[in-house]
């Protein structure tokens, strides 16, 4: 592959900011640019510190527009497409009536397939590289999409759904099938590209004991992995959860029980935690996954990440759409809508925290800092561009903004997809591919 220098308004984060003021934790080039070689980032630099290393290059020229890491989102749900905006549920009807229906389709490869290609063709729409996704029961569901991902070269972390009660029969394994089907598809995909596998007991509603040992089991064989799954969302969830598992400390311990907290598990939602728990995930190193787009939709609860942030054990976070609870793809849409949460909880988030979390913060709760959501030297150039004035909105409030920091809280509170000029994956243009455009800047 030809080196390609692509040049813009370069930023990364060094480290999470401690304020809208901390310029120490981040860089920023006005004239930047990243030289680009086998899909990494060869350098980064000034322009003119870059430009005589590209003279033989195809230099992709995005000014005045800026270049950032791509978006990662750590929990989505991608059967979940076609019931996006579904009426007037809380989370166990919601799931019953919407979701175990659809997910039911995906034991045919076909609409999988099709699916799937969707699914991430949307995400990268959108500006987002990086996705820690469900899949439906069936090993068809997983194997397509990691089947897309590797078409896109995309970073992905997924795995199959592990349900063996509470749920339609056509949406049921066993505790063994369960094992058998995650163990075949770790040896298929778990590797292969950019894919990475993720244990995924859907929530322990839908696990008895044994498949959450089975969990267990397949964890101690894989200690790698990822493990998903879901805490604490809905009262009415809480309450269903303890009625199954009447011996658990709380919720939290019932995952605690089975060895499923570890630094690489990911828990969606988190929202009514006890001090005990909260200490159980702190000490633990898991991540509580903020998704406030399905919190708010489906009325769940406000989740408190500047308290999580901040307690003497504090919790390692994260973001994410959650759809097809949540309402749309956008990461900035989906930093929009936390905004107004932490607000809700009496807190502000500023805008370079907020950039932080869906770049470098995301990746650092993947535990993958040192290939994805950054733009170091030597990292996967998965990377987005942003247009700050893409629609006329935006445009005329631009004109009354004077610091990088108003920027990007315009783009987080204006800006959508519209926004999103390029997306790149591993250096090759994304976004402009399924526009059928070439992928060139402004």
């Amino acid at each position: 592959m030809t080196k390609k220098l692509i040049r813009g308004r370069t930023l990364t984060f060094l480290a999470r900011p401690h304020g809208i003021d901390d310029n120490a934790s981040f860089r920023y080039e006005e004239d930047g640019a990243l030289l680009i070689e086998e899909g990494r980032i060869l350098r980064a630099g000034s322009f003119d510190d870059l430009k005589d290393a590209a003279a033989d290059c195809e230099i992709v020229d995005h000014r005045p527009h800026l270049i950032l890491p791509g978006f990662i989102d750590t929990h989505a749900h991608f059967p979940q497409m076609q019931v996006i905006a579904s009426y007037g549920a809380e989370l166990l009807d919601w799931l019953n009536n919407y979701t175990f229906p659809e997910e039911m389709r995906f034991a045919d490869s076909d609409h999988a397939a099709r699916i799937a290609s969707f699914f991430l063709d949307e995400l990268l729409r959108q500006g987002t590289t990086t996705v820690a996704a469900y899949c439906s029961v069936h090993p068809e569901s997983a194997d397509a999409l990691f089947a897309a991902a590797c078409e896109r070269d995309m970073c992905i972390i997924a795995g199959k759904v592990m349900m063996d009660r509470n749920a339609p029969e056509a949406l049921t394994d066993t505790a063994q099938t369960s094992y058998d089907d995650t163990k075949e598809l770790i040896r298929r995909w778990h590797g292969q590209s950019r894919c990475q596998y993720a244990i995924t007991p859907r929530f322990a509603i839908t696990s008895t004991p044994e498949q959450l040992e089975a969990a267990g089991a397949l964890l101690r064989e894989h200690p790698d992995l990822h493990v998903q799954t879901h805490l604490s969302e809905n009262h009415a969830e809480i309450d269903f959860t303890m009625s199954l598992y009447p011996q658990a400390k709380d919720y939290t311990g019932i995952y605690e029980d089975h060895g499923l907290l570890t630094p690489r598990t990911l828990l969606g939602h988190c929202i009514h935690l006890s001090e005990r728990e909260a200490d159980i995930i702190s000490e633990s190193g898991s991540v509580a996954v903020f998704c406030p787009t399905s919190n708010l939709f489906l009325g769940s609860g406000l989740f408190d990440y500047q308290r999580y942030r901040r307690r003497e054990k504090p919790l390692r976070m994260a973001t994410a759409t959650d759809v097809g609870g949540g309402t749309n793809y956008s990461m900035l849409r989906t930093m929009d809508e936390a905004y107004k949460v932490i607000a809700l909880n009496g807190e502000k988030l500023d805008p370079l925290g907020s950039f932080w979390q869906l770049t470098r913060g995301n990746a650092e709760a993947l535990s993958l800092a040192d290939e994805i959501g950054t733009l170091e030297e030597g990292t996967t150039a998965d990377l987005v561009v942003l247009d700050s004035s893409a629609v006329p909105a935006m445009s005329v409030r631009m004109e009354r903004v004077s610091t990088l920091a108003e920027e990007l809280f315009v783009l987080q509170t204006l800006g959508d997809d519209r926004a999103v000029v390029e997306t790149y994956v591993a250096g090759k243009p994304a976004k402009g591919e399924l526009n059928g455009q070439s992928g060139m800047g402004a």
